[in-house]
């Protein structure tokens, strides 16, 4: 009886010190991060059979039982690697957003200003004042530009450097996490128990871990747990750990990738597979919105750079140098090139260059067409020649002109011909402005080896031809943008362009201008006249020319004059009657004709000829005469700042859809639509996050009054124990002395 006593109570008192132990632990460690609450998991010993039945043995401790839900566990880091990514997402976005709405620091402001300075020198064209405050005023505007681009390219830097940050915080966590695999392995092994407190620390580790890079687990039978990245790539193994690391695009060499180091390289990994945590969200905020900010203000900087010199090179300067004077400056904003690089990984040795197609598109009609002009230029390889290209935005059927032989006015003769192949629709150059087709987007040239394919990479539209020049020009047409190629380009070379990614940074005002604004062309080559000796109440309205317009000075044009006779007006060039290619729009519509003379019917008829627009009204009398005639001495014509100054309020972005404001407004909204959208996500998710720990507390977290009432019932049952052992030692001694 005393030997049965005294062992159960000895495993009595065993069990309940265990308890202690284990309870006062859970209190010790209720701070602790990542720590799951234990419980002992008693079972009784095995009973004695005797001849009045079995009689119990006490009780034994099988293990300590960590308090844990992996289901809760594994949707805690889930929910928590998402909200870290949406976290680290609205802390990026959020710069760019300040930045582009602020009323001071934006872009708006400036582009207002610019405009103001424009229509100052339409009012005042003479005084130099006004043209100085318009230099002024557009060195603001691209400073603005360029400070704009300039912060886009530190966050640039700063994502670099905040991935190689983040990279390295994920590889010591491996390492960890693979060491710890190795120390569970072990101790598991050893007495063939679980290690909870190495259990806990490691997954803290991979809690922590999902806070940088989304990770999927898997627990192998020996007790370590594999831990996996993107699509399946290992990050740890058992007790071996891989590493990623940091390095230059092979596309790009400015943009900084994660790749994953293996025995022999590092493989660059695409960025749609690392989601989730701070990786996840520096990688989506780079290419969903930053990239889309810096490619959407370049777009905007070269959009207005190019439609703003194309309007000025049609016009005079102060010192009445016009298109082709030797000292006129056509351009008044200077731009950079689109950027382009060769993929690291091509074996050929062929560069790509790229340009803006220059002038711009003219969009006609109300938009319903779009005229393209290519000036010549003698040096391209193969020869570009002087050419115009009428396209019906309708259906995208095109009308092309090519110098010599053909000339502006004959490609308004093939649209206006009803014929097959024609238009039927005469193009009213009066109602033309300039708008680009360039996109905010990147491309990708590919050759396979027989055909090249250019890619846009923002929706994946693709060109392909065999011939790159028939290519370039396809894409030239739709999108703006040209290129070439050089020889020594191998079959799956790939090259990535990026047409507008920097232009806000290389923008600014044309030196020459800056330095003497009298060369600003704030007028037209152009002046109109009626003659001294006319007794109607007819009048010619003032002139605007079109790109390609012939020089009414130049040999062997002169003076173009027109005289009224009959209902009638007749040409002539330097007083030789000459037929000329004339597009009349009057109350019975537009038409296009080749004729030495064109009707006209009052109250007015608007007339383009030789690419010069002009309107007549009134009721002139027979042999009336008006002229078109060279600007000389025009030093009080604003005619061309006028037109500059209406770019403001016209379609100039996206092909004539947006003007200048709207296309930088769209991109103020969708960041801040993005940023907020990203806020509200976010939150959304933190909550689910707290939901989950909160949970996890419920279930695994240490409860200081539950605890207490566990000191208190070990407590008992140990006093219990040590009684029960007491007063076997009694009945012992009662034996003893009965036997003495």
């Amino acid at each position: 009886m005393s030997n049965g006593l005294f062992g159960i109570g000895i495993t009595g008192i065993n069990a309940a010190q265990m308890g202690l132990l284990t309870t006062g632990n859970n209190i010790a460690n209720v701070d602790t991060p990542g720590y799951n609450r234990q419980r002992i998991s008693q079972s009784n010993n095995i009973s004695i059979a005797t001849g009045a039945g079995f009689i119990g043995q006490g009780t034994r401790v099988d293990t300590i039982t960590r308090i844990y839900n992996s289901v809760v566990t594994d949707q805690i880091n889930q929910s928590q690697t998402k909200a870290s990514e949406l976290s680290k997402y609205y802390d990026q976005i959020k710069q760019i957003d300040n930045m582009l709405a602020d009323d001071k620091a934006g872009l708006s402001p400036t582009l207002q200003d610019l405009f103001k300075g424009v229509q100052t020198v339409a009012a005042n064209p003479a005084l130099t004042t006004s043209r100085d405050a318009l230099v002024s005023s557009a060195k603001t505007f691209t400073s603005r530009l360029q400070n704009l681009e300039s912060r886009l390219s530190a966050m640039y830097s700063g994502v670099n450097s905040q991935l190689e940050s983040t990279v390295s915080a994920i590889n010591s966590y491996a390492k960890q996490i693979a060491e710890l695999n190795e120390r569970i392995i072990t101790a598991q092994a050893a007495v063939n128990q679980p290690a909870n407190s190495l259990l806990d620390e490691r997954d803290q580790l991979i809690a922590d871990l999902n806070k940088e890079v989304a990770v999927t687990t898997v627990e192998e039978a020996n007790g370590s747990m594999s831990i996996f990245i993107g699509s399946g790539q290992q990050l740890v193994v058992g007790t071996r750990a891989n590493t990623l690391a940091i390095q230059p695009s092979s596309a790009d060499p400015q943009r900084m990738v994660v790749g994953l180091t293996t025995s022999t390289n590092v493989q660059e990994l695409p960025e749609y597979l690392l989601t989730g945590g701070n990786l996840g969200g520096l990688l989506a905020f780079r290419s969903e919105s930053l990239d889309k900010a810096a490619n959407s203000l370049g777009q905007v900087a070269a959009s207005l750079a190019l439609t703003f010199n194309a309007q000025h090179s049609l016009g005079q300067d102060m010192l009445g140098n016009v298109a082709g004077s030797a000292d006129f400056n056509s351009n008044f904003f200077a731009i950079g090139s689109p950027k382009s690089w060769a993929n690291a990984m091509n074996t050929g040795s062929a560069v790509v260059s790229a340009g803006f197609v220059t002038p711009p598109p003219l969009v006609l009609n109300g938009g319903e067409f779009s005229l393209t002009y290519t000036p010549p230029n003698p040096a391209a390889v193969p020869l570009v020649v002087e050419s115009y290209v009428a396209k019906r935005n309708s259906d995208g059927a095109t009308w092309s002109a090519v110098a010599p032989a053909e000339t502006l006015n004959d490609l308004l003769q093939k649209v206006a011909n009803p014929a097959p192949g024609g238009a039927g629709v005469a193009l009213d150059l009066s109602n033309a402005h300039y708008a680009t087709n360039i996109t905010a987007s990147d491309y990708r040239l590919a050759y396979d080896g027989g055909n090249y394919t250019l890619t846009r990479l923002s929706d994946n539209k693709q060109w392909s031809n065999a011939d790159p020049l028939v290519l370039s020009a396809s894409v030239a047409e739709s999108d703006g943008i040209s290129f070439s190629i050089s020889s020594g380009i191998a079959a799956g070379d790939s090259f990535l362009i990026q047409p507008t990614r920097e232009i806000a940074r290389n923008i600014s005002v044309n030196q020459a201008i800056a330095a003497d604004s009298r060369l600003f062309a704030a007028s037209q080559p152009v002046r109109s006249g009626s003659g001294s000796s006319n007794t109607g109440s007819g009048v010619i309205s003032s002139s605007t020319v079109s790109p390609g317009y012939t020089d009414p000075a130049a040999a062997p044009a002169g003076t173009i004059t027109m005289t009224f006779n009959g209902g009638n007006l007749s040409f002539s060039i330097g007083g030789v009657s000459t037929t000329l290619t004339v597009t009349y729009t009057d109350a019975s519509g537009t038409n296009t004709v080749s004729a030495g003379s064109v009707p006209y019917n009052n109250p007015a008829t608007k007339y383009t000829v030789n690419g010069i627009s002009f309107e007549i009204s009134g009721n002139p009398a027979n042999n009336d005469t008006f002229t078109l005639d060279r600007n000389s001495g025009g030093v009080s014509d604003g005619r061309n700042a006028n037109l500059l100054g209406q770019l403001q309020t016209q379609g100039t972005v996206d092909g004539g859809s947006s003007t200048y404001q709207a296309s930088y407004a769209r991109l103020v909204s969708a960041i801040g639509n993005k940023t907020r959208e990203t806020q509200v996500t976010r939150d959304a998710q933190q909550a689910l996050v707290d939901q989950g720990v909160a949970a996890r507390e419920g279930q695994s977290g240490v409860n200081l009054d539950e605890e207490a009432s566990n000191l208190l019932k070990y407590q008992q049952a140990y006093q219990a124990s040590a009684k029960m052992i007491s007063i076997a030692s009694d009945l012992f001694n009662t034996i003893l002395s009965i036997r003495s």
